[in-house]
């Protein structure tokens, strides 16, 4: 095995849906934390099948040897009406993660998305772009919040995210200008940056310096031109199995993993596949996957 400075983690989301929730309906929570034990991977984030209860959720991640990395938050800061009420929500989540011994809090924007904000009515077919006041009033939300996080001694990582008014190159650049560097930070995601239209790792360059958490996801490129094709919506899109995990899909991990190991990323990086796991069953699917991440950092550290 090759160096590896960062360390390795799962997503829950490859053996339960998140936002397709009848993937892994019927999985429970302890087939995932045994999956995850039994792969010999040490990080997992908050997942919906896991218990709330924050002594029950150490006492059982403990027993296993596995940390609660992060749990993603969802916030509307782009509509300055739920400002107060958003940071008061998100004070709490950075508080749970903070007893759990998390470092860094998943944070996205809602606002504009049509699966998302609620606002929005089901007979919608665009995600919304965000006019001046609303990037504004989104970058003031999430200076706030990363100030909340920072008090905790966490780091608030923004996720661009397929679905959502920053999901293109040039929206996570304008969101990155827009905050304040000290206080909010980049969750670089490979399979949504490639599916927002941009180069995963053109972007892992570009923001290296802020970038705080990884997920590795890879994409099926046919489902995802099948989808462009007839205008599928985001979630959709997973249904169709537009995504999987990395060295199943269409992405190049090669300079990726070389990026990383050449500046000593110490952070988490997090498998996610986010696909049906009745077709494509979980712990197989990250076995294969970690197999190919190892043979290429071996590679990379020659």
């Amino acid at each position: 095995m090759g160096k590896q400075p960062f360390k390795l983690g799962i997503h829950p989301i490859n053996w339960v849906g998140e936002d397709v929730r009848e993937h892994g309906a019927d999985t429970t929570f302890e087939q995932i934390v045994d999956d995850i034990q039994a792969l010999g991977l040490t990080g997992t984030e908050m997942g919906r099948k896991y218990p709330t209860d924050p002594t029950v959720l150490k006492a059982e991640l403990a027993k296993r040897g596995i940390q609660l990395t992060s749990q993603w938050k969802s916030v509307l800061f782009s509509d300055p009406a739920y400002r107060e009420a958003e940071l008061e929500a998100y004070r709490k989540h950075v508080e749970f993660l903070h007893e759990m011994g998390s470092t860094v809090i998943s944070t996205c924007e809602v606002g504009g998305s049509l699966h998302f904000d609620p606002r929005r009515t089901p007979n919608e077919k665009e995600v919304l772009r965000f006019d001046e006041a609303a990037w504004r009033s989104l970058a003031e939300g999430l200076n706030a919040a990363g100030a909340i996080a920072q008090e905790y001694g966490l780091k608030l990582t923004y996720h661009h995210h397929g679905g959502t008014a920053v999901e293109q190159p040039e929206e996570i650049d304008r969101l990155m200008e827009l905050t304040d560097p000290n206080l909010v930070y980049l969750l670089f995601d490979t399979g949504h940056a490639y599916y927002g239209g941009a180069d995963p790792l053109a972007v892992l360059r570009k923001h290296y310096d802020r970038i705080a958490y990884i997920h590795l996801k890879d994409i099926r490129q046919e489902i995802l031109d099948q989808a462009r094709a007839s205008n599928a919506d985001f979630v959709t899109c997973i249904r169709q199995g537009v995504f999987t995990v990395p060295g199943d899909g269409c992405l190049d991990f090669a300079p990726i993993f070389r990026e990383l190991l050449e500046r000593n990323y110490s952070g988490w990086a997090m498998l996610e596949g986010e696909q049906d796991p009745a077709e494509h069953p979980a712990y197989e699917y990250a076995k294969k996957s970690l197999d190919f991440i190892q043979t290429l950092i071996s590679q990379e550290s020659r």
